[in-house]
């Protein structure tokens, strides 16, 4: 039997997902499906639910890959906490969705644009950057990593002295290993280098800043920073100019 796939779903608002959950809005779409904001009708609690194109859900796969994740990571503060998941018909296909709760915040992506020159001040980044290092090496301590970090996957709940933080989203690379650990920490790294401005401010930032950075180059950040512990600590540490 041929799977039907979808190009996109686009479900309206107020359209139900099953007898449990309905559409408030979308908030947003990825190479897997679409995230959109619901209610759970019994309790009138708004979550998150994200419902993936059949095409890229294949067996339930991807979904249960997701929602097995979440639930080996529920432990650590920084990931969203998975719900339940379910299905529904959507243009005569089955669609699987799977339901998490619902951060209120701001995507670090609109957060970084809000800032004077479109960019973060050293010490915020380098708080932005400790508060994310102890996020991902509580996910590394529990065996598993990200393999997607970016300014579109982050929620920003808090600002300040410091930094509350939720990651919404991971990506499977296969099996944990050390290449993916390594990754992590230098996605780590590469977004603490854009939120500064990217190549077009590098040259000005303090050294204290370049020496976090490393030119970007992948060997002496992995010599130098070989856990996101590592990180972290370093920037506990560190002594600025």
């Amino acid at each position: 039997m041929t799977m039907r796939s979808l190009k996109h779903i686009r479900v309206p608002p107020g359209t139900m997902l099953t007898d449990h959950y309905q559409i408030l809005e979308r908030l947003g779409t990825g190479w897997e499906g679409e995230v959109y904001l619901i209610k759970e009708l019994s309790t009138g609690i708004e979550r998150t639910a994200k419902l993936f194109l059949p095409q890229r859900n294949v067996h339930n796969r991807t979904l249960k890959f997701y929602a097995r994740k979440l639930h080996k990571l529920r432990q650590c503060p920084i990931v969203i906490q998975y719900h339940s998941h379910d299905r529904f018909i959507w243009q005569d296909v089955p669609v699987d969705f799977l339901v998490s709760e619902f951060i209120e915040g701001e995507l670090l992506s609109g957060f970084v644009r809000r800032q004077r020159g479109r960019r973060l001040l050293p010490f915020q980044a380098v708080h932005l950057l400790h508060t994310l290092a102890s996020g991902i090496e509580c996910i590394h301590a529990m065996g598993e990593y990200h393999g997607d970090l970016h300014e579109d996957n982050i929620i920003v709940q808090r600002s300040g002295l410091g930094f509350d933080l939720k990651l919404i989203d991971l990506y499977h690379w296969g099996a944990p290993s050390a290449a993916n650990i390594r990754n992590d920490v230098f996605m780590l790294i590469r977004l603490f280098y854009d939120v500064l401005g990217g190549q077009r401010h590098y040259a000005k930032h303090p050294q204290a800043v370049k020496a976090i950075c490393c030119g970007l180059k992948h060997s002496l950040i992995a010599s130098k920073f070989r856990t996101a512990g590592q990180l972290r600590t370093y920037l506990e540490t560190m002594e600025w100019d």
